[in-house]
């Protein structure tokens, strides 16, 4: 597929066709950082691709993404990527992964030669996405990139985070970085977020983005943003970080690290209230922009 115009954001990454196991209660749903995200960043404005792995069989999932004018780039792979997700719902902050099938590494053949403003690599499982293929994008424009898929690893079919031993030379070619309370604390071992945010920048990345259930810490031209999740309810938990960071960068287009930090805040304290990619209005989310 070829574009008359320029992307604002590229994502690459696994689509996923997940299980949600909530206090024993299973369900199916289509998941990882490419559908979360990019219907969020489409929603709010920003033209998007999508560069993803998955069977021939489930291409046809990917339908409602090209519904809403997302552009596809779809790669052929022996499985589509799977993982279950196991949550008590007294304590939605934390949950078990188990990988179910994994729809193997991108190539350097599966990028398009589309320009895009930011090129967001957002893997859900390590091995997605290798050294060389983040410097070639780093070349091309400007990284963000979900360091989940770095640290998220495969074993005995459980998923376990570790270190990323090449990460003090991977994120000197990021410029925005996302992480999670979790992951933060794995690769700093600082519990204080803001503390935490400011070490990883040490590393080369000139904005990090960390989220925990109480809302989003933003630290961007040495100075430290912040915004609550303030959700009614959790049934849509799942997702909650590809949202906020989606939100986050499309917003970055137009708007300061203050200004996309507050939508970032209100957008995914939204999305947490509905399972799926947040389909709100942005009438709702400027409203709670207005409010913070």
């Amino acid at each position: 597929m070829t574009l008359n115009g320029k992307l604002d954001i590229m994502m690459i990454g696994h689509f996923a066709k997940d299980k949600l196991v909530v206090d024993d209660k299973t369900e199916f749903a289509s998941g990882g950082a490419v559908y979360y995200g990019s219907v969020v960043a489409n929603k709010l404005g920003a033209k998007v691709g999508v560069v993803t792995r998955l069977h021939p069989d489930d291409f046809f999932r990917l339908d409602e993404l090209k519904s809403q004018g997302i552009e596809l780039f779809p790669v052929s792979a022996q499985a589509t990527s799977g993982i279950e997700n196991r949550y008590n719902s007294a304590d939605m902050e934390r949950r078990i992964c188990k990988l179910m099938s994994f729809a193997g590494s991108f190539q350097p053949a599966d990028i398009p030669d589309t320009p895009a403003r930011i090129y967001a690599i957002v893997p859900i499982i390590a091995g997605e996405v290798d050294l060389p293929t983040l410097k070639m994008l780093a070349q091309r424009g400007a990284v963000a990139l979900d360091i989940q898929g770095f640290v998220r690893v495969p074993n005995g079919g459980e998923l376990v985070f570790r270190q990323w031993d090449a990460m003090a030379e991977g994120l000197k070619h990021v410029t925005y970085l996302k992480v999670d309370r979790a992951e933060a604390e794995l690769l700093t071992g600082l519990t204080d977020l803001q503390e935490a945010a400011r070490r990883l920048a040490e590393y080369g990345p000139q904005e990090v983005v960390v989220t925990q259930s109480a809302g989003v810490t933003v630290y961007a031209d040495g100075k430290i943003y912040q915004a609550p999740f303030t959700p009614r309810s959790l049934a849509g938990r799942t997702g909650r970080g590809d949202t906020c960071f989606a939100a986050y960068l499309s917003q970055r287009l137009t708007k300061s690290p203050a200004e996309a930090t507050r939508w970032a805040g209100a957008v995914t304290t939204l999305k947490q209230e509905k399972p799926g990619p947040w389909r709100g209005s942005i009438a709702d989310a400027l409203a709670l922009v207005n409010h913070s």
